[in-house]
């Protein structure tokens, strides 16, 4: 495969230590279903949502890293709506949420689901039609169009971050397309002027994935914690990484979803080289305190 550079980086934003992730507020839970079905309906309310994200922000951390449920665009309205009441709130939008396109599927069709989402355009109609760009398969036009729509509700608010989700980073990578990578990360440079991020449960073949299509020192997020938990290779492979190769990296699942405790976990991942965040969820104001405590305390 002919590497080809991607569009020339927009200016690079440090990341915060601490980014705060949504799985909480919509019911996923990877050890606990009964907890996730728990938290799922405490968070029906969007005032209970809103009081663990100013929570957060009561203990400094400003990044929201939540994905384009539809839940996510009444936070926004929100922000947009008291600019003063969140005057430095950060949003790193993590897309596609997989679920509602899948809901979408199951309700109107593929056909169906793309009208759906798409804005409406002469392009889009002309595609709907089954003219050259559908019947050619254009999955680059069709792909930028959506990273559009599912980037409309965070219209005017802080996103310097767009990520792509793990269930499409990881089935690309399985598919061995590749060159999806490039496109989403030019669209998102070009177009957004944000820095493309890439979820993955297998960081070293992201790593060298990315490589290939020119893809430099990208923004990676993947589990990371010392038991190993959903880290396809192992530990040792990413250590590896972490060590050796040029990227950003952001670690999710630090605690191993509960089976890591909290001050074990912050240790050890706050030792790692090359880490430039941790992304964590909790639903609780005192979780949220001891985590930023103890990142405080171990983050040198």
């Amino acid at each position: 495969m002919t590497t080809t550079p991607a569009t020339p980086a927009v200016p690079v934003r440090r990341l915060d230590r601490l980014l705060f992730g949504d799985n909480q507020f919509f019911g996923v839970n990877h050890m606990s279903e009964e907890k996730a079905r728990s938290q799922q309906l405490r968070f029906q309310r969007i005032d209970s949502v809103m009081s663990v994200l100013d929570a957060a922000r009561d203990e400094g951390i400003n990044t929201f890293m939540c994905t384009t449920h539809d839940r996510v665009a009444e936070i926004c309205d929100i922000v947009r709506a008291n600019p003063t009441a969140y005057p430095d709130m950060v949003f790193h939008p993590c897309m596609p949420y997989a679920h509602k396109y899948a809901n979408a599927v199951t309700e109107d069709g593929f056909l169906g689901a793309i009208r759906r989402f798409m804005p409406d355009s002469g392009v889009v109609g002309a595609a709907l039609k089954g003219t050259r760009s559908l019947a050619a398969k254009d999955v680059e036009g069709i792909a930028t169009l959506l990273i559009d729509a599912e980037l409309k509700m965070f219209e005017g608010l802080d996103t310097p971050v767009v990520w792509m989700q793990n269930v499409i980073v990881d089935l690309l990578l399985g598919l061995g397309f590749l060159d999806a990578f490039r496109i989403f990360a030019d669209h998102v440079r070009s177009r957004h002027g944000a820095e493309p991020g890439f979820i993955t449960m297998n960081l070293p073949q992201l790593l060298d994935a990315l490589e290939t299509v020119g893809v430099e020192n990208p923004l990676v997020c993947s589990n990371i914690n010392k038991l190993g938990f959903r880290m396809s290779g192992g530990v040792e492979g990413y250590l590896d990484a972490l060590e050796r190769r040029p990227f950003r990296a952001v670690a999710m699942s630090v605690f191993a979803s509960g089976a890591i405790p909290a001050e074990e976990a912050i240790e050890w991942a706050c030792g790692l080289p090359n880490l430039e965040s941790i992304v964590f969820g909790a639903s609780s104001r005192s979780n949220i305190a001891h985590t930023a405590r103890l990142v405080e305390q171990y983050w040198s």
